[in-house]
């Protein structure tokens, strides 16, 4: 069994989490199958209710009684609906994409007051400062390669940075990690775990379309494209990101159009609704990661953490320390 300081103080047994994403690409079923495996379960709040959020976290309780967390864009964040979190004590908050002048210090407070350990995603190395100098008991490392909303810099060299920068405190790699090669690589490079997105999404438990899923597992991983589009026809405007996709007729549609999309965004996004029903995903916003040209199948959340944590710790104790003389 692989130990980390992640593991440790989220009391887990692989140092495997789920990113908490936003979309309706998390549920609690999913979260549930992810944290009963032994890994690390997150669910989206943004866009839940306050009930919503104490319905969701009833289901989660009624499958498991492993930690989990409750996922929240801080630029999107209201603040009924984090109190509404907090009063169900989730194992941890986890944070993203704050706003720069957003008082950071105050969510994370609070969280503590509740009982709950904080996460913070960045994708840069001031962000992750500022987050433990707010007080965050892990940082997640976001590489560009994954999807969906991430920054520019690559987690082969972000993720070292980042350690550097706030250790002693837990370190999570995230981006362009699908299997035990990527968890065993993020351990090499100084992170105490490893947060995906996609392999779960391509899961049993995922709520998305079944086309979508397989549109994961037939990309090459060559198929992605960071553009602003997906954002501009949501008519949400995020701090500092850009938006990992599918390169799919829609994305081609409007690149070197976006002024064009501006005008037409309610009429485009109905569009988009009416398609992601229909599980088209040449007219929808698809997010996965490079690394979905790792990904090979469609499988349980909770069989994906143990094959992960299996490969990972085979290649640790077998093939690495074989290269010592």
């Amino acid at each position: 069994m692989i130990r980390t300081k992640f593991s440790d103080l989220l009391g887990i047994e692989h140092p495997i989490a789920l990113g908490g994403m936003g979309g309706g690409f998390t549920r609690p079923g999913m979260v549930a199958a992810v944290s009963e495996a032994g890994g690390f379960g997150a669910l989206s709040c943004n866009g839940l209710s306050p009930d919503e959020i104490h319905d969701a976290a009833a289901k989660m309780r009624s499958h498991t009684e492993k930690p989990y967390a409750l996922n929240f864009l801080l630029f999107l964040t209201d603040d009924e609906c984090f109190t509404a979190a907090l009063k169900e004590k989730p194992a941890a908050i986890a944070l993203a994409w704050p706003r720069p002048e957003q008082d950071l210090k105050s969510f994370i407070d609070r969280s503590h007051e509740a009982g709950c350990k904080v996460t913070l995603m960045a994708g840069t190395v001031p962000a992750p400062e500022r987050g433990v100098e707010a007080g965050a008991d892990v940082i997640i490392a976001q590489g560009t390669e994954g999807g969906g909303h991430v920054g520019w810099m690559a987690s082969m060299v972000l993720t070292p940075m980042i350690v550097d920068a706030v250790s002693p405190v837990p370190v999570l790699s995230a981006g362009g990690i699908a299997d035990g090669r990527g968890l065993a690589a993020a351990l090499a490079l100084g992170a105490d775990g490893a947060l995906l997105g996609t392999r779960f999404i391509a899961s049993d438990e995922s709520p998305i379309h079944e086309n979508f899923k397989q549109a994961i597992v037939d990309s090459d991983g060559h198929d992605t494209v960071l553009t602003e589009i997906t954002d501009l026809a949501a008519g949400v405007v995020w701090p500092g990101a850009m938006s990992r996709v599918k390169r799919n007729r829609l994305v081609e549609r409007w690149i070197g159009r976006e002024w064009d999309l501006r005008r037409d965004q309610a009429q485009a996004f109905a569009r988009i609704q009416a398609a992601r029903k229909e599980g088209d995903v040449e007219e929808t916003p698809l997010s996965y990661g490079q690394d979905a040209g790792l990904i090979h199948d469609i499988l349980p959340a909770g069989e994906i953490v143990r094959r992960i944590a299996e490969e990972a710790e085979t290649i640790l104790t077998k093939k690495i320390s074989s290269l010592v003389a």
